[in-house]
Order: C-alpha cells, then sequence, then structure tokens
C-alpha cells in the first residue's frame, strides 16, 4: 500500500515540478471521521514528500462551511491552499480555484465522467472528487424481521410500518424509540432531504435543467404535508433541528427504526461502539407509489485549489495524493466513503470490506443533482429560500400550498431575466 502511495505522489510532484519543501494547509469539514482520516493521510503525504500541512477544521454544516469558505476566497486569503468542497460549490467558486485539468490529464479518464462533469465549469476542472454521496435508507434488519415487515418501498409505507414497530417497541418499554429520523434543520440538507420527497413524488426538481421555475406545484405540496405529518408521530419533534450528525446520533444508540443518512453512517453505525451493529442494512429511499424511481440527492465531495495560494504546486500534489485510487480505497474501507473512480467498484476488498457499497452504485449513478448547474453563482440563495419555505411547512408555518406559492414569487424574482 505505502509503495503504491508513493508512487502516486512521486507521480503528481513530477508533474507539478515540485521539489522544495513547503508548508501548506487543507479546510475540510467535520462529519463523521473524515477529519481523522485526514490526519493519518497527511502524515503518510509528509513523510513521502516533505511538505507539512495543516488541518484547518470546518463545521458538519455544509452551509456553514460555505459562507466561511466564500469570506475567505472574496478577501484572497492566502492562509488556506486547499478546500474541501461540495459537489454543488463549483460553479459558484470556479473563478477563485486553480484549473486542474492539465494536473489531472493522467488519472481524469479513471473517474466517472458525470462526477467529472460537475466540476467542470467553462472547460475548467475546478476541483477533484474524493468520494462521491448519494442518502440511502437505514433500517432495522433485526426489528423488521421481530415485526414481520417488508423494507418500505414508498413513503407510505415508511410512516406505517415505523408508526407499528415504534408504538410495540414502547410498549415493551423501549421509550425512547421513533420510527424515522432524517435531516429537517433549516440548511443545505433540508434542500436534499425535501429534493427527494418532492422528486420522487413527480414533483419536479425545485428548478429545472432549462431554467423553469417548478416547485409550486400540487404533488410538492403534498408530498412536503406528508412530511411536516412525521413531526412528532414517528419523528421527534427535536428533527426540526437535526443535521446529519444528530440523526445518527438518535441511530446509532438504537433509538430509531429508520434513518435517512449517507453512506459515511454505515461504517460509524457497525463500528464497535454502536448499539446497532450487525442489526442494520440500507435500501433505496422510498418513492411516492410503487413503480416510480428512487431520487436520492446527489452528493459528494472534492479537493479545489486556492489561486490565491502560495504554494499551488504543493496544493496540487495534496489533491492528486487524496483523490489516488489508494486513498478512495482506504477511504472507502475505513469510512464507508463512495469511490469516484470507476474501478474500485469492482475491487475485492472494498467488496470485503463494505458489502454494500457495488450495490451502492447505481443509487449515486442515478441520483438527483440539485440545481446548481442552472442556477450558478444564485444557487446558495435558491436553496435557502427553498429549505426555508420547507422549514416553515415542517414546523406549522404556513400550508405547504402556500409557502410554495409564495417560494415561485421568490425564485422568479432572483432569477430575473434569466439565471
Amino acid at each position: 500500500m505505502k509503495k503504491l502511495l508513493s508512487a502516486a505522489v512521486v507521480a503528481a510532484m513530477a508533474l507539478c515540478g515540485s521539489v522544495q519543501a513547503a508548508e501548506i494547509s487543507m479546510a475540510a469539514n467535520s462529519t463523521g471521521k473524515n477529519l481523522d482520516f485526514l490526519r493519518k493521510m497527511f502524515g503518510e503525504f509528509e513523510k513521502q514528500t516533505g511538505h507539512k500541512v495543516t488541518l484547518v477544521t470546518m463545521p458538519p454544516s455544509s452551509t456553514e462551511q460555505f459562507a466561511q469558505y466564500r469570506l475567505w476566497l472574496a478577501a484572497g486569503n492566502s492562509d488556506v491552499d486547499v478546500y474541501q468542497t461540495d459537489v454543488i460549490w463549483a460553479p459558484q467558486l470556479a473563478e477563485q480555484f486553480v484549473d486542474l485539468k492539465e494536473a489531472a490529464s493522467d488519472v481524469v479518464d479513471q473517474f466517472f465522467p458525470s462526477i467529472i462533469a460537475s466540476q467542470t465549469v467553462d472547460g475548467r476542472l475546478v476541483a477533484m472528487p474524493m468520494f462521491t454521496d448519494a442518502p440511502a435508507l437505514y433500517y432495522r434488519k433485526d426489528l423488521l424481521e421481530k415485526y414481520g415487515k417488508a423494507v418500505p418501498k414508498t413513503w407510505e409505507e415508511l410512516a406505517a410500518t415505523a408508526k407499528e414497530i415504534q408504538d410495540k417497541e414502547r410498549e415493551a418499554g423501549q421509550k425512547d424509540v421513533w420510527g424515522f429520523v432524517f435531516q429537517a434543520n433549516a440548511y443545505e440538507g433540508l434542500t436534499c432531504n425535501a429534493l427527494e420527497w418532492i422528486k420522487s413524488s413527480g414533483g419536479g426538481q425545485i428548478v429545472e435543467p432549462d431554467g423553469t421555475i417548478s416547485v409550486n406545484n400540487e404533488k410538492a405540496a403534498a408530498a412536503l404535508e406528508q412530511a411536516k405529518s412525521w413531526i412528532g408521530t414517528i419523528s421527534p419533534p427535536g428533527v426540526l433541528s437535526y443535521q446529519e450528525e444528530e440523526s445518527r446520533g438518535v441511530w446509532q444508540t438504537g433509538n430509531a427504526v429508520f434513518m435517512r443518512n449517507w453512506p459515511y453512517a454505515y461504517a460509524l453505525g457497525n463500528g464497535a461502539d454502536s448499539a446497532v451493529k450487525g442489526k442494520f442494512d440500507v435500501a433505496p429511499l422510498p418513492v411516492a407509489a410503487v413503480g416510480d424511481k428512487p431520487s436520492s440527492t446527489l452528493g459528494g465531495w472534492n479537493l479545489a485549489v486556492s489561486k490565491y495560494s502560495d504554494e499551488q504546486e504543493a496544493a496540487i500534489a495534496l489533491v492528486k495524493f487524496l483523490t489516488s485510487a489508494d486513498a478512495q480505497k482506504r477511504r472507502a474501507i475505513e469510512n464507508s466513503n463512495l469511490p469516484t473512480l470507476q474501478a474500485l467498484y469492482d475491487d475485492p476488498d472494498i467488496a470485503a470490506a463494505q458489502p454494500f457499497m457495488p450495490n451502492w452504485k447505481p443509487i449515486f449513478q442515478d441520483a438527483v443533482p440539485r440545481p446548481s448547474a442552472v442556477t450558478k453563482v444564485k444557487y446558495n440563495e435558491v436553496s435557502s429560500r427553498f429549505w426555508g419555505a420547507v422549514h416553515n411547512t415542517l414546523s406549522g408555518s404556513g400550508t405547504a400550498a402556500e409557502n410554495l406559492e409564495l417560494l415561485e414569487v421568490d425564485l422568479t424574482e432572483l432569477m430575473g431575466s434569466s439565471w
């Protein structure tokens, strides 16, 4: 493994022409085991290159992370050389990042073309894909077997099964059990959740690829009203403040029957300290009606090099090291993060360590993108207004129909003559 990693670093440094030791820094989020993994990888990179890497810890909320990035980059901050970026940020931050097309020319064909395309803006590769993401339905297979229930295919089935098992477990003494946990805080994660409810119900995807604002429709309103009905019945009232880690906390202590979350939660759920170790599995998210196509939101994290960096060659070497096949393989095995390299889905070591992962490939390949490509630099405003309307609905401030009508007006004004 070390020989392979060394080869990746040597190749990267040879391409970049870097020979002098440098001090570089990388900003990364604190979700799950991400920081622990990066620290370990930084140590190996430092030994092999002589470069020194400092970790700049970011909050787990992608919304807070993006806001801080935008401030730093707008100010021309040179303190951060490498940024861990969300898949949706490429169009918004492209001008602040180095074009990696030439540096990645020897490996770019190994990545999924759609993921590379998501990080390419006006012909410039602004970030290298580190891992991809698409959420799934986590379910307690032991509880479903105990009560003779099948994995739900529709949202209606999910609610019914969750309520029945929740109530029976509470009657048996498990007073803290809830049926379903997800992410309903007012942030980017709610955009992802609500997009899945609406898209899987035939309500469109907020703004369509041709720029049409489609969110104000009966199917979208019905999907949000359905989700509202979960609050306080199968989902705790506190879910309105949950992000990924709060949801995982309830799930991993054994207090939820179902959970919507990203792949990273799989490895943690099977950790030695987990109350649900060996008791759960994953399936595609539910749909409105049997036969409909599941609509997981496309996620993923990438690495970009700041154009304000004084150590761009060393920074590019770090990016290539962390996105190499060997680094992605280790991340898949240790953190259950989905690789962005096609060949790794046939890797027997990954399949042995994470049996679910090969089956996740079609989930993310069919995943629904958020409308960042069409709304470009306005995406952050689009998303914040969308999640605001959804959060108002879930918390009982106006009906879904009322909130979506107001949202359409807001988005039309934001769009102006064009996106």
